[in-house]
């Protein structure tokens, strides 16, 4: 059987103060209404085992994870799109294509037209901010290309400056 428990609280369940993160924490599970709880305590506010509990352990609040994935911002992303469509690099097509995707799906830009000429397909995009006409030529990228590209971007934007 799957239990799912929330992450440590916040706060001491019986004093109300903040849980630092570094200090010692007691959290006890009891049911209440048929649902689990977890109820979590400070080394203060611990008042030792209760009647009522299924169990209980000590463990360290945590810090705060600085490494948590962060969304990317749009307006970042428009900026690295916009020198990548000025230099016309050929060797960094595949990123502006993955960029002009994710600024799509940000709704930061707007597909306009979708041209040929041959075997190659053009997208004609514009920023909803008038910024564009883009031509931005498609990849034909596999999703596993596509998400190792935007691993590279977002490694890239949350590094910040050298």
């Amino acid at each position: 059987m799957d239990y799912r428990l929330k992450p440590i609280g916040k706060t001491c369940t019986a004093t109300g103060r903040d849980l630092v993160p570094g200090s010692v924490c007691y959290s006890s599970l009891v049911e209440r209404n048929g649902q689990l709880m977890r109820l979590d305590f400070s080394e203060e506010g611990w008042p030792g085992p209760r009647e009522d509990e299924l169990g209980h352990w000590r463990s360290i609040v945590p810090y705060p994870d600085d490494n948590k994935a962060r969304p990317l911002d749009a307006d970042a992303l428009m900026r690295q799109f916009e020198q990548l469509s000025e230099d016309a690099n050929p060797g960094q097509e595949n990123l502006t294509y993955v960029l002009a995707l994710l600024l799509l799906q940000k709704r930061r830009l707007k597909l306009v037209d979708s041209t040929r000429n041959g075997e190659i397909e053009y997208l004609t995009l514009t920023g909803i901010r008038g910024e564009g006409p883009y031509h931005v030529r498609d990849q034909r990228l596999s999703n596993d290309e596509i998400e190792q590209l935007q691993l590279e971007l977002n490694a890239h934007l949350t590094a910040g400056p050298e």
